[in-house]
This record gives C-alpha cells, sequence and structure tokens, in this order.
C-alpha cells in the first residue's frame, strides 16, 4: 500500500514545490560560494513554478475547452485554469535568461579576482 496513492497530485506538487522553495532559500542565504547560490535561486525558481501549476491544477478536470463536452455550468469546476500554466511557461524563460546573466557574472568575476568565495571577494569598486 503505497501512502502518496492516497494524496491528490496536486497536493504533492505543491508540497514539493514548497520544499524547494525552502531549500533554495536555505542555499541563497547561508552558502558563500557564488554558484551554490545560484544554484539555490534555480531551485527556488523551479519550487515557485510547481507551485503556481498545482494551484491551477484541478483534479478530474478537462482541457479548458468549453464544448457539448463539457456544460457552461459546470465549466468553472471540470476545467483546469489555463493562466497559471501560461505564466509559468513565461516565468521558465524568464527565469532561464536571469541564471544565464547571474552565470556570466560570475564568469567575470572569478576572471576578476580568481575566487566565488563572497568572503574574498570584499573590495567593492563601484
Amino acid at each position: 500500500m503505497n501512502i502518496l496513492a492516497d494524496f491528490p497530485i496536486s497536493l504533492i506538487v505543491l508540497c514539493s514545490g514548497f520544499g524547494l522553495i525552502l531549500l533554495g532559500l536555505w542555499g541563497m542565504l547561508t552558502q558563500r560560494h557564488l554558484i551554490r547560490i545560484i544554484i539555490g535561486f534555480s531551485l527556488m525558481d523551479t519550487g515557485i513554478h510547481m507551485v503556481m501549476v498545482s494551484i491551477g491544477y484541478v483534479t478530474g478536470g478537462t482541457a479548458p475547452i468549453i464544448n457539448d463536452a463539457v456544460p457552461m455550468s459546470e465549466a468553472v469546476n471540470m476545467v483546469v485554469d489555463p493562466v497559471p500554466s501560461a505564466l509559468v511557461l513565461t516565468a521558465i524563460v524568464i527565469g532561464l535568461g536571469v541564471t544565464a546573466v547571474m552565470l556570466s557574472f560570475a564568469v567575470r568575476i572569478h576572471r576578476a579576482h580568481k575566487t566565488l568565495m563572497i568572503d574574498k571577494l570584499t573590495e567593492s569598486k563601484w
């Protein structure tokens, strides 16, 4: 008997997303290496995507197409909300771009200072 089989998939994805958010937040706040901080950011970003998708999911729901298969009066309870999924697709692209910029900054910092440890990057020339 599988204990996860008793829970709806949206609840499992929601809890996993919150777990990834907490793990990424912990990684961003406690680590001193820039690459580990970037990985923490990516984990937190993925967790937020999972939470957003699980909020829009309806157990046993159908695609958001109103036709003869789904009566208009029951559409609210039977149709999966497409807006969170569309927002997550946009957020994935934006998160990829932000991660690429962070990694390029990390490469430039490593070229200039020969380290990625925050403790050794104390001098600032702004």
